[in-house]
């Protein structure tokens, strides 16, 4: 409903104010009256005061009237165009019933969703793949880097695989040909050395046999080794044998606590090999 404007509420608050003032006029003047002889009274006065009331009557019923309603005036609407019209139609052909707001409801909750989903972590064998570059051959030497013995020496008593390296062995082995070496000094490092990888399920749960775990008896042999294969990679802890490959190998990595500085990029240098897949 309307409201009354405020200059004809302004109005009415005076006019009440000037009504109340003449009702207090008008008690004194009848009370005077009254204390008159009714028959002093002429004629005249009698009409002033009839005259009054009629006034005083007309005037309440004047303040009570409801105001008329306002009108409201139409808008003014702009001439249409024929772009208008199309866009018109084109709108009411896309939200028949508010199918379409609801759907643009929904898209937009679908990409607030997909862009607060975390963030998937590659997996190991993702990492594997692309830190080699795709490489589907790799060799690598057992000791300091697959094994935790460090001499051949060692190897006569005992062989033991290095728990951390073994996921990325496995991983190594599922999409690439890895070949073992190492040099030893007699027949028993070598049952030991088999012995300690098949325990450690390499022959049963990676694509390693047997047969790809070469032995040799100086560090030159390994070397040939590696020359023969041709690998896409090779892994080693010796920096002479290293440095030896740089013109044949595509990528090395030395395996080292201390970091060794290459000029070549062909070779990277890790701690050891878990580290370098991260």
């Amino acid at each position: 409903m309307a409201e009354p404007p405020s200059h004809l509420s302004s109005f009415k608050d005076e006019l009440i104010q000037l009504i109340k003032r003449l009702g207090t006029y008008l008690a004194l003047k009848m009370s005077n009256l009254f204390s008159i002889s009714l028959q002093k009274l002429d004629p005249r006065s009698v009409g002033a005061i009839a005259g009054l009331a009629v006034a005083i009557i007309f005037t309440y019923r004047f303040t009570r009237s409801p105001a008329p309603p306002t009108r409201r005036q139409p808008k003014r609407q702009a001439p249409i165009t024929s772009s208008t019209a199309i866009s018109t139609q084109s709108n009411i052909t896309l939200m028949p019933s508010g199918v379409y707001s609801s759907s643009e409801d929904l898209r937009a909750q679908n990409t607030f969703d997909e862009f607060f989903q975390p963030v998937k972590q590659p997996t190991l064998g993702q990492i594997v793949r692309q830190k080699l570059n795709e490489g589907r051959k790799v060799t690598c030497r057992l000791l300091g880097v697959i094994l935790e013995e460090s001499s051949p020496e060692e190897l006569q008593t005992k062989a033991t695989v290095r728990p951390s390296v073994l996921d990325v062995l496995l991983e190594i082995t599922k999409f690439c040909d890895l070949y073992l070496m190492e040099r030893v000094i007699d027949d028993e490092s070598e049952k030991n050395v088999l012995l300690a990888l098949e325990n450690a399920g390499i022959f049963t749960s990676g694509g390693l046999v047997k047969d790809k775990v070469l032995f040799c008896s100086t560090e030159n042999g390994r070397t040939s080794f590696v020359r023969q294969l041709e690998p896409d990679w090779h892994i080693d802890t010796n920096p002479e044998i290293v440095s030896q490959l740089a013109r044949f190998i595509k990528y090395q990595l030395h395996v080292s606590p201390v970091k060794t500085e290459w000029t070549t990029g062909k070779v990277l240098s890790s701690p050891s090999l878990e580290k370098f897949f991260g």
